[in-house]
């Protein structure tokens, strides 16, 4: 069974296979090795290839039995074993297929195990049985169920795995990439929950038989509305030539692949890298533990910061697409919806379209005069550096935007303000360029007028911050604040 770089073998415990599946084996590939030279399934669409072989190779090899050997009944690994005969099964990728290499590859040094003195390490199991020697154990580790239900490896392994599945994207000179689906890629609504004034979007919702060319679905089996981001198929396409993508949402698993569907009906971008809630190890939030790719080589996309609180470092945090009403009422925002205001996003100048350009510069800084060896970049430092530009050459001073006990070093205001580059300081002089305030009545506000200096509210921050831009001061003057309201100028979502 091929997942990646290298090898899985399959020993059997019971007598050897028939000649029926032995000339299965040898139509295949020379000396019965079965020779997978396609994606990985993690890293391509060929996570079908995947699913499909388990099934495939686990019913049919038995020859005093026609039971199938189902992945899914785990739980009765002992009839499993009993009723089937496990076959050798050796996968190896050919030398001269490189780019096909990818990050799940299994233990060819243990291939022997059970046929020699050497023990077998158990790198994983399905269910409860090895998927090298087919010994029933329990092992402790990560389970990787959006691979296939029941598939579980060792944490040595996956540490192994990541190691090789660093150098095969190096060699492809691509990344990882997780995405996360609502309010990052698209909106959803329960049907019931539309206003009465969003009802006229049941008229323009697209077909689900040809969703290539659709942005909004209506989704009556699950009793759902979904409109996806603009600008989306664009950053997909683009993104897909830089990295490795993962979905990764906090919706469950037929909701994620449903959502995937729209995203990516033709399963090039995915293929079954599709994580939801059910595959994740800590509950109510996310984790890379259950990505097959080193954290140094992971880049995160997702409107939640604290959703990740172990990734932080790898994260880019997006600002929030509300397009429908029930979503404003979720964070509950006072400002009406894109739908209500029979508006949208830019596609050229939106969200997307500008963490598309984080992408790029990252990956650019990534693999710049790297040559062979970039065993030590690391993409969490890479965007630190990007996003260091975004306010440099700003100096900041606030006033009374804090409250009066904080330590103004402290504030999470701050240090947003200086993660984006910005020098921020608690008095004036001559080289402050900036005064972020919540009162136009404030000495620092009066001296900043006189000295021509730039008036802000701190949502000027903000929107640097999701947006990943230096924005217009004229659209963050305090006069807008009192248009809009303080309520809805936060620095924290």
């Amino acid at each position: 069974m091929s997942i990646g770089a290298s090898t899985i073998t399959v020993t059997p415990s019971t007598p050897t296979p028939s000649s029926e599946t032995k000339s299965r084996f040898e139509r295949r590939t020379p000396n019965s090795k079965m020779s997978v030279a396609s994606d990985s399934p993690v890293h391509s669409s060929s996570s079908d290839d995947l699913a499909a072989f388990l099934e495939t190779e686990l019913d049919s090899d038995s020859d005093s039995s026609s039971e199938s050997f189902p992945i899914e009944q785990a739980h009765d690994a002992d009839a499993q074993v009993s009723n089937h005969r496990l076959k050798r099964q050796k996968l190896e990728y050919p030398e001269d297929e490189t780019e096909n290499v990818a990050s799940l590859a299994f233990s060819g040094e243990i291939s022997e195990a059970s046929s020699s003195k050497v023990p077998c390490e158990h790198p994983g199991t399905f269910g409860n049985m090895c998927f090298v020697c087919g010994q029933k154990v329990e092992v402790t580790g990560v389970s990787f169920g959006y691979i296939h239900k029941g598939f579980k490896l060792q944490q040595d392994e996956v540490t192994r795995l990541r190691d090789i599945d660093m150098k095969a994207l190096q060699s492809q000179r691509k990344l990882c990439l997780v995405l996360d689906l609502d309010h990052t890629l698209l909106n959803s609504t329960v049907l019931r929950d539309l206003k009465p004034e969003e009802e006229y979007l049941k008229s323009h919702t697209h077909s689900l038989q040809d969703v290539s060319g659709g942005d909004i679905f209506m989704l009556e089996f699950m009793h759902m509305m979904t409109k996806l981001r603009p600008f989306v198929h664009s950053f997909l396409k683009e993104a897909s030539k830089m990295f490795v993508m993962y979905i990764y949402t906090m919706g469950d698993r037929p909701y994620a692949r449903q959502m995937a569907k729209l995203l990516d009906p033709k399963g090039e971008y995915f293929g079954e890298r599709i994580i939801s809630r059910d595959d994740g190890t800590v509950k109510h939030q996310k984790s890379l533990d259950v990505v097959l790719g080193q954290e140094k080589a992971v880049l995160i996309l997702d409107d939640t910061e604290n959703a990740w609180p172990g990734h932080k470092d790898n994260l880019i945090v997006i600002e929030r697409y509300h397009f429908f009403a029930s979503s404003c009422k979720q964070f509950d925002h006072r400002f009406q919806s894109l739908s209500q205001l029979k508006s949208d996003e830019s596609e050229p100048d939106g969200v997307l379209s500008a963490v598309l350009k984080v992408l790029k510069q990252t990956h650019s800084l990534f693999f710049q005069d790297g040559g062979e060896d970039l065993s030590s970049r690391d993409v969490r430092s890479l965007l630190k550096q990007v996003r260091k530009e975004i306010l440099k050459g700003c100096k900041i001073v606030f006033s009374r935007v804090f409250p009066t006990k904080c330590q103004a070093e402290d504030h999470p205001l701050w240090r947003v303000a200086e993660g984006l580059g910005a020098t921020c300081a608690t008095e004036v002089d001559a080289s402050v360029t900036h005064v972020v305030a919540m009162d136009v009545g404030t000495e620092k506000v009066r001296w900043a007028i006189r000295e021509k200096k730039f008036v802000v509210h701190r949502g000027w921050i903000d929107a640097a911050n999701y947006l990943w831009k230096k924005q217009p001061e004229e659209n963050f003057g305090l006069e807008q604040l009192k248009k809009q309201g303080t309520d809805d100028v936060t620095v924290e979502k």
